[in-house]
């Protein structure tokens, strides 16, 4: 068990370069992975299952103690990349299936793997694990709304449809995952540190699955979603930062937000994607989950190194000569 466990722990460290192999893999072998894509949804949820064994009351405490703070990293979340995708699907020609992927991971909760960047980049993560939180028990409701507000103009969308999807693969396996570590504490200690092992396979086989069924439209219109999600990633890491600091946040809060706004929950934006719209809309959200992995991790590395401005000492002016 301690080996499975160290390798979890390395995989879990790896994640960006097992999504990059495995999507290298969707792409040159489609014919094996797309085989995947009807079991996306039962991926994603043993993921959302495995992020229920974790959760813990002190999680929702961090939202009663510090409300506003949280409320500042939610409101950012569901407002700057709703609004990016917008902008970005405006300015730049694109068909409407990748139009319809780039606004629908524009609207999906932060993802957990945002956590993980905010401890490595000396963030404030009780904030980071508590707006995570909050935005996925709020995506059943605010992800279709968005959706159908801003994607029903290039595809039809069914916000009832969607809503119930998420309820399913979202809220009921985090609550299973909830109640059997109140069940079986004991057993569940001893599972959760192969649990990075189980996510990364369930990402990486959901990249894959997207990957191999799009191999066409990846290979004519790729490097321009790259872009576009390079964009839209980016500047929510930029502006999730300053809405951060035009509150007056602390660096470590402003870093667990920027983070939190920039990192979405890709593998529910893949899921909710090839069930409601097609499979090259799912792209955005599969090219999402590799990149994210990789600017986060950097960003991290660069937030790392800078840490609060002291403020310095007055000098009284009976000193001045």
């Amino acid at each position: 068990m301690k080996a499975l466990a160290s390798f979890s722990a390395f995989v879990g460290k790896t994640f960006a370069l097992w999504v990059i192999v495995f999507a290298v893999l969707g792409f040159v072998f489609p014919d094996l992975f797309k085989q995947i894509g009807p079991y996306i949804v039962t991926l994603l949820g043993i993921i959302m299952f495995g992020m229920g064994l974790t959760l813990s009351l002190d999680d929702f405490r961090e939202v009663v103690k510090r409300p506003v703070e949280v409320g500042i990293g939610v409101f950012a979340q569901f407002l700057i990349m709703p609004a990016l995708a917008v902008f970005l699907t405006t300015i730049i020609p694109m068909s409407p299936e990748v139009a319809a992927g780039v606004i629908l991971v524009g609207c999906c909760p932060g993802g957990t793997s945002s956590n993980v960047m905010t401890y490595l980049s000396k963030g404030d993560v009780a904030l980071s694990v508590a707006c995570t939180s909050v935005t996925t028990l709020a995506a059943p409701i605010v992800t279709p709304f968005l959706v159908w507000m801003f994607a029903s103009q290039y595809l039809p969308v069914d916000g009832w449809a969607m809503f119930i999807s998420i309820i399913k693969v979202v809220l009921v396996p985090l609550a299973l995952g909830f109640a059997v570590q109140k069940v079986i504490p004991t057993v569940v200690k001893a599972a959760v540190p192969v649990l990075p092992l189980v996510s990364v396979i369930g990402i990486v086989l959901i990249v894959s699955a997207v990957v191999g069924a799009s191999k066409a439209a990846i290979a004519q219109s790729g490097l321009m979603i790259f872009a576009v999600v390079v964009l839209h990633n980016g500047l929510g890491y930029l502006l999730g930062f300053f809405a951060a600091k035009a509150f007056g946040l602390s660096l470590a809060k402003r870093k667990a937000i920027a983070i939190e706004v920039g990192m979405q929950n890709s593998g529910l934006g893949a899921a909710l994607a090839t069930a409601y719209f097609s499979p090259i809309a799912a792209v955005p959200s599969a090219i999402f989950s590799v990149w994210h992995n990789i600017s986060g991790a950097l960003l991290a590395n660069f937030f790392a190194g800078r840490v609060e401005d002291k403020p310095k000492p007055e000098v009284a002016t009976a000193d001045i000569r």
